[in-house]
């Protein structure tokens, strides 16, 4: 059953339905355990994984199911974030109390918004840090077997005045990787995301003391990740020919699968030429328009080599986008224990390869809690029925689309590695990746300039279905979308404040707001409906048949939903929700008058109306939970009506003979506005 069209011939054809797996696991980034929740977590990630985990329960069967996030409990960044905490007097407690404190928070904030994960775990903390240590030895222990880890000495940060290594966000310093707009340069990533050996970062500074680090050897366990280049090119390939695929995943991916390059200013280019010779092998490229000029290597070693001798002798230089070996291990304690391998004791997970693969973990812990066999993850990680989709942020990108898809190729039991692994192998994930949600036009970050509000601060203004709508028909999949929430903004406060002053009495909407398609339009479908049911048949549900007319129409709406879903095209099922619920709106003002007395010809309205309203309804309910379960609990449905094994069937298919509905006081709201709206509308 598709949507009917007609072909070259003339003749209609019908557009196959998507086609969706038997099992399926959704994943959320997980947020670091060092703070609460600010509003790109929700509103960049966390709504729209929730939105597909609820849509793929009504559409495959919750049973089959498993929407999985939590707390990323380790690493640097929260050591130092406990540490700073402790030191300002603002925190007391141990590190583990720190995280804990945040879990907490940050689960209370996403039941606040209806983001309802089977499990929500904490990588450090209770049963949930047991089974995800537990799977990482046995996971870094699979790759030593297969020979894909190697030990690579390097240089690390070293706080010569506090006598400590420095790890991850306890060095600052700016991004080498050329054309790298971040803020900010860590140890041996930025906060977007891009990969560099650590002796590369521009003008480091110690978190601790503030002072210029040195460097000092160090030995840590590297993933071969450089030699997946071939195979993440064939993924990316098949990636493209994916129409469900962001262009903007396989673009990213395709950035890093370039030759190591360095980028030289041109003020150093006859000091390049005089060292020329004894450099390793390369090639120089010729740019005359551009204000560097490039040269390109054939392997990393001969890149590394060569930024040492250009080090050496004062030459400025940025690195390119490439693939580099994926660190492992380091030496920070408060981190997941990593195996003893040749020797090599002492050593922790890098904090985020552990969360990569920390999914999984939780996925066991999920079937554990329920009385399941831990074992049957395979079935969800593992099989071709299954598929595993995981949301993302765009600076992520390398971390899911690169590093965890190559690690996940070499598991493989194969010598003869392939992106499309067999039955029983850790199958591809579908990576569906947001741009950025800014906030008032600039990019917020809690270490920025530039800081975003919390998530929990935006409910003292907005209901969470307010939030959730809006942040679902931004279209984030297509572009970067601004989030201009009014009581934040200032400068459109102050206007206002102006125009009252000047007496015009001009008001601007609220952008998040100011589309009232539940809060307006379809609660008076709805109380409509019952309002008329009540007067005039004593709220027994009308029991005709809805007109074939409304039948084809609530089909529509509801393959175009579907195929949209499919293409994790949020904002345009949004639309065809508007469309729909508005369409709906003014068949009911046609047809139901202040006068209308009971007739058959009421009674029918009335049964294609509440068919519209169930329609919306279920394809609502992934969006707005909360409003769609009251929306049921009036109709005095069982949750049968959201399977879309019944998709296309009227209310009666739920109900028996006389059907009554649950009496609906006067005035009641399913979908409401904030009570700070009000007290604006009023004022």
């Amino acid at each position: 059953m598709g949507k009917d069209y007609a072909g070259k011939d003339g003749k209609p054809f019908e557009i196959p339905r998507p086609v969706f797996p038997k099992r399926a696991v959704v994943t959320g980034g997980m947020p670091y355990g060092n703070k609460e929740l600010h509003f790109g977590h929700v509103g960049g990630m966390l709504v729209f994984a929730d939105t597909y985990a609820r849509f793929l329960r009504d559409r495959i069967g919750s049973e089959n199911v498993i929407f999985v996030s939590g707390t990323d409990c380790y690493g640097s960044p929260i050591a130092e974030g406990w540490r700073k905490k402790v030191e300002a007097g603002e925190f007391e407690g141990s590190l583990e109390d720190f995280v804990r404190r945040n879990h907490e928070k940050q689960k209370a904030t996403l039941a606040a918004y209806g983001i309802a994960p089977n499990l929500f775990g904490a990588s450090g903390l209770g049963r949930t840090k047991e089974i995800h240590a537990e799977y990482t030895l046995e996971f870094l222990q699979s790759l030593y077997d297969k020979g894909q880890l190697e030990r690579i000495s390097t240089m690390q940060f070293f706080d010569e005045k506090a006598g400590v290594f420095l790890n991850g966000r306890q060095v600052t310093g700016k991004c080498p990787v050329d054309g790298c707009k971040s803020e900010k340069g860590y140890a041996d990533e930025c906060d977007l995301g891009h990969q560099y050996m650590p002796e590369n970062l521009i003008d480091p500074v110690s978190a601790l003391t503030g002072e210029k680090p040195t460097m000092k050897p160090v030995t840590n366990w590297y993933f071969k990740l450089r030699d997946y280049e071939g195979l993440m090119k064939n993924w990316v390939g098949m990636m493209q020919k994916d129409k469900k695929i962001r262009p903007v995943v396989w673009k990213t991916i395709s950035e890093f699968l370039n030759p190591p390059v360095i980028y030289i200013k041109r003020e150093f280019e006859a000091q390049y030429f005089a060292l020329r010779d004894s450099m390793p092998k390369h090639e120089y490229l010729e740019e005359p328009k551009k204000p560097s000029f490039t040269v390109q290597f054939e392997t990393l070693p001969q890149c590394d080599e060569a930024c040492r001798i250009l080090t050496q002798n004062g030459i400025r230089y940025r690195t390119g986008k490439t693939l580099v070996p994926f660190r492992l291990t380091g030496n920070i304690e408060w981190g997941v224990p990593a195996p003893v391998l040749e020797g090599a004791e002492g050593l922790t997970v890098w904090v985020w390869p552990e969360s990569l693969w920390a999914p999984i973990s939780f996925t066991q812990a999920y079937l554990e809690q329920t009385g399941r066999p831990r074992a049957e993850w395979k079935d969800y990680w593992c099989s071709k029925d299954a598929q595993v989709y995981q949301f993302i942020g765009q600076d992520n990108i390398y971390f899911y689309g690169i590093a965890e898809p190559a690690m996940w190729m070499a598991q493989q039991a194969s010598a003869e590695k392939t992106c499309d692994p067999p039955e029983g192998e850790l199958q591809m994930p579908t990576i569906v990746a947001n741009y950025h949600i800014l906030f008032l036009d600039k990019k917020a970050s809690s270490s920025g300039a530039v800081k975003p509000p919390m998530a929990d601060d935006l409910l003292n203004y907005y209901t969470p279905e307010q939030l959730r709508m809006h942040w679902l028909e931004l279209g984030l999949g297509q572009q970067s979308v601004s989030f201009m929430p009014k009581p934040f903004n200032q400068a459109l406060l102050d206007e206002e404040a102006k125009a009252k002053e000047a007496g015009t009495g001009e008001k601007f909407p609220d952008p998040v707001v100011k589309n009232a398609l539940l809060t307006n339009v379809y609660n008076r479908i709805i109380r409509t409906a019952f309002y008329t049911a009540q007067k005039l048949y004593d709220g027994i549900l009308p029991a005709a048949a809805p007109e074939e007319a409304v039948l084809a129409d609530a089909k529509k709406a509801v393959l175009e939903y579907e195929r949209h879903m499919a293409k994790f095209a949020f904002h345009q099922c949004t639309y065809v929700l508007d469309g729909y619920i508005r369409s709906a709106s003014k068949y009911m003002s046609r047809v139901l008058k202040a006068d209308t007395e009971a007739s058959d010809e009421t009674s029918q309205a009335l049964a294609n109306i509440f068919h519209m309203i169930r329609t919306a309804a279920v394809l609502l309910h992934p969006m707005a939970p909360f409003g769609t379960e009251k929306v049921r609990e009036y109709l005095q449905v069982d949750e049968r009506i959201w399977s879309w094994d019944h998709i296309f069937e009227p209310l009666t298919a739920f109900t028996g003979e006389n059907h009554k509905l649950k009496f609906l006081p006067p005035r009641t709201d399913f979908f409401t506005r904030h009570e700070s709206q009000f007290e604006q509308s009023e004022a």
